[in-house]
């Protein structure tokens, strides 16, 4: 069994810095963040959580419930931040609920999710998927990526993945239980056919601390499609954490 997180970079100076772990949509793989360790460097070491049936891991089966990956994830991002490094958790939509579910069992210092409904919303989400496809459309989000421009196999392997993942959201069932403890930031697009305002807003629920909701122009895939201000937002959320760290360096001294 492969890795279920992976990083891009072996420099020791980058294994000091804060955690930033990073889930991507269904369908998907976690290469798409590879880009960011280098916009975020000197201020994070990025993770990517990389599920079973695609990329490096696409001869491995699918896990047979939402719950046995949130486990496997969390299991390994234990040893990951088992020395205190400071942990934001960054997901998009089906990987945000993954993070949200991830960061009740390895509590980061700030959630941040994307095009992804509340928890609380997400009974029966991709049976359209699953069933006849009819939310397959909206998913390519013709601002973003055209399904037209996609030749017949990458199409058709795309879709195969997304019902996979679908199927395995449908495995999902949200148990209210304790609030995350830690800010919880929520990321719409005022394009997205796939997530309404109001499920965005559930995400206030979900949480004792604070909870904010910011808005950009585009469909549902616009916050990975330009990345620049939720990277601005995790770059703050990360020097902060860094700044807090009982591990942090003192920045006014100096190495002998």
């Amino acid at each position: 069994m492969g890795a279920w997180i992976s990083t891009w970079t072996n420099d020791p100076a980058e294994r000091a810095l804060p955690v930033l772990l990073c889930l991507p949509p269904a369908g998907a793989g976690c290469q798409q963040f590879r880009s960011w360790q280098p916009a975020l460097a000197g201020t994070a070491q990025v993770y990517g959580v990389q599920l079973p049936g695609r990329e490096n891991r696409w001869r491995e089966p699918m896990p047979e419930t939402f719950d046995e990956a949130v486990e496997a994830i969390a299991a390994q991002l234990r040893e990951i931040v088992a020395d205190g490094r400071p942990l934001i958790v960054f997901g998009h939509s089906f990987g945000g609920l993954l993070g949200y579910e991830v960061s009740r069992r390895v509590p980061p210092r700030a959630l941040v999710v994307s095009g992804c409904r509340a928890p609380g919303h997400w009974d029966g989400a991709g049976r359209g998927i699953v069933d006849n496809g009819e939310e397959l459309d909206k998913l390519f989000d013709t601002a973003d990526l055209d399904p037209r421009l996609l030749d017949e196999d990458t199409r058709a392997l795309m879709v195969a993945m997304l019902r996979k993942d679908a199927q395995l959201s449908l495995s999902y069932v949200h148990k209210p239980g304790v609030r995350l403890g830690m800010p919880v930031h929520a990321w719409g697009a005022d394009g997205d056919e796939t997530v309404s305002s109001r499920e965005l807003d559930g995400w206030a629920a979900v949480t004792t601390a604070a909870f904010t909701r910011h808005t950009t122009t585009g469909g549902h895939h616009a916050v990975l499609r330009r990345p620049q201000p939720v990277l601005d937002q995790l770059t703050a959320l990360l020097r902060v954490a860094g700044a807090d760290s009982p591990a942090a360096p003192d920045p006014t001294t100096t190495g002998a």
